[in-house]
């Protein structure tokens, strides 16, 4: 029997939000696959970056710079990849971001702010993909949620609504694409090491640039991950190719954590001495 691998030869794949973190490891996940990228990223030196990247690997590569909130610019990254490359296999569904605050403290402006980018971006690229795809005989899309969209998140509610959101969605187009054979599944990662999280928001994503972590830091992501670190981002971005290629063929309308066993930890975490609380113990913490 062959060894089973990731093969994508062949295939088309958009990536939104791909010039940094999960966005960046899923394209050239995908491009070691096989497959040739597109990606669409605000920031221009990180379309660059990847193209670059991807070219280096033999791939054939395309970089859109524009801003997804902008529902034209998402559903218009999608046509012009189908263009270029005269097909569209796999849509990633990975553009979004977040900032905390409680919700009493948001405006409309930030309620739409937020809804433009996690879940308008989606809808439109989804939307945009999907004939594509129909004609394709098939494809895969993988969208970017978030374990905060399983649980309660102060602090990010309209975040995590539009997270909630996606999810369902990704169940309810499962059923209703397939007939197409077109495949739909959600990953939903926690802490994550990514650009945004180290506090770099524009320039290059090249990891050299992120500075370390403070040993306060891994030491509350110790207590409260159970593999006792964040996420890096081309694990989320192996198990997007896994979910774009055949080996996925039979899995869809799923919605996958990627967090260490945060969400199964279901809010225990370990005290000083290592030993596994559940809150309020937290005589047991420090």
């Amino acid at each position: 029997m062959a060894k089973p691998e990731i093969a994508l030869d062949g295939k088309v794949a958009l990536v939104t939000g791909g010039g940094g973190g999960i966005g960046r490891a899923a394209a050239l996940a995908l491009a070691s696959a096989g497959a040739d990228v597109a990606i669409i990223d605000v920031i221009p030196e990180r379309c660059d970056e990847l193209v670059a990247r991807v070219t280096e690997m033999g791939r054939r590569a395309l970089g859109i710079t524009g801003n997804v909130m902008d529902r034209d610019a998402a559903a218009g990254a999608v046509e012009t990849t189908a263009a270029h490359f005269g097909r569209l296999d796999i849509l990633v569904n990975n553009a979004g971001g977040v900032s905390w605050r409680p919700f009493v403290d948001l405006k409309p402006q930030n309620w739409q702010r937020h809804i433009d980018m996690n879940l308008i971006s989606n809808l439109a690229a989804t939307s945009a993909a999907i004939p594509h795809m129909i004609k394709a005989g098939g494809g895969a899309i993988i969208n970017v949620t978030s374990i905060e969209a399983s649980r309660a998140a102060p602090g990010y509610a309209v975040y995590a609504a539009c997270k909630a959101g996606i999810n369902n969605l990704t169940r309810t187009l499962a059923l209703e694409l397939s007939d197409h054979g077109i495949r739909i599944n959600s990953i939903a990662p926690d802490s994550t090491d990514t650009p945004g999280m180290k506090g770099i928001f524009t320039g290059s994503a090249d990891p050299s640039r992120w500075p370390e972590a403070t040993p306060q830091r891994k030491e509350t992501l110790r207590r409260r991950i159970p593999l006792g670190r964040p996420g890096i981002d081309h694990e989320s971005g192996t198990l997007i190719a896994f979910l774009a290629s055949p080996l996925a063929s039979y899995i869809t309308g799923t919605i996958i954590p990627i967090d260490g066993g945060t969400w199964a930890g279901g809010g225990w975490i370990r005290d000083a001495g290592g030993k596994w609380v559940l809150p309020p113990d937290l005589t047991s913490i420090d």
